[in-house]
């Protein structure tokens, strides 16, 4: 008897990461990325899943003309309508007892948490860049940087290699909350549970959409959740091997369109 073939993958809805996926490292966007895109969000609800704040996000929504929808930013810890910025859903945690156990074991870092407005509280300056183009940053002591709960927590030490990041959040002994190792000495604390497919669920539901027929781009390991949790998930080719390993597909990298070159297939 002849096994019944399963259906093939139909994308209901797109999930875009933002940087090393449609964007390079000096902002640089491509006609044949941006075109793809377009065609996409006219047939399909298309959602930016990125780590970068709202603040942020919306310049690169509008960069691509996307249409009236909804994002997912702050790592899956916010997810809010397009362009009004209406929050649909927040979730947050108290940081003050990561906070003094970074100063513990990393003294030199410099550390982030975001305000509802966009704006970075920063404890230093972060290299030019890192917080996104035009960031609004205000410097603050380790005291004034979280008085409330916040929506992540940020820490970097551009002295340090990505390697001793891996090895800091060992260290940290990080209970109650989630945490993503950026691409650099880069790390993201997020409240416990949350990554960017909790964000995407309350998108699709939205939608009237599940994760089945959703198609997600990466690159980064804060993006793995949102990779298994799509019901296809595609690896920009730039991507670390952990991330790869995850994904259904991998693609080309950032530079060479890789984004388009699936969508295309499909829009």
């Amino acid at each position: 008897m002849t096994e019944p073939q399963a259906a093939p993958f139909k994308p209901t809805a797109v999930a875009l990461d933002i940087d090393g996926t449609l964007i390079d490292h000096d902002e640089g966007l491509s006609p044949a990325v941006i075109d793809a895109v377009r065609r996409t969000a006219a047939q399909v609800p298309v959602i930016l899943a990125t780590g970068r704040a709202w603040s942020t996000t919306k310049p690169v929504a509008e960069r691509f003309g996307l249409p009236d929808g909804l994002v997912v930013v702050s790592n899956g810890a916010r997810t809010l309508r397009y362009p009004d910025g209406e929050v649909l859903d927040e979730r947050t945690f108290d940081p003050r007892t990561v906070i003094a156990s970074v100063r513990q074991h990393a003294p030199n870092a410099r550390m982030a948490v975001e305000e509802s407005d966009g704006t970075y509280l920063v404890t230093a300056p972060f290299p030019d860049g890192d917080l996104g183009k035009n960031a609004k940053i205000r410097v603050v002591s380790d005291d004034e940087l979280a008085p409330e709960p916040v929506t992540r927590l940020i820490i970097r030490d551009p002295e340090q290699s990505e390697a001793d990041f891996v090895e800091l959040a060992e260290r940290l002994g990080l209970h109650g909350v989630g945490y993503f190792v950026g691409w650099t000495a880069w790390l993201d604390i997020a409240p416990e549970g949350v990554d960017k497919s909790t964000g995407l669920k309350v998108a699709l539901a939205q939608y009237g959409l599940d994760a089945s027929g959703l198609l997600a781009f990466g690159d980064g390991r804060n993006d793995i959740e949102m990779l298994r949790f799509a019901g296809h998930g595609v690896v920009m080719g730039s991507a670390p091997d952990e991330v790869k390993s995850v994904g259904d597909e991998v693609t080309k990298s950032v530079t060479d369109d890789g984004v388009a070159a699936v969508l295309n297939r499909w829009f």
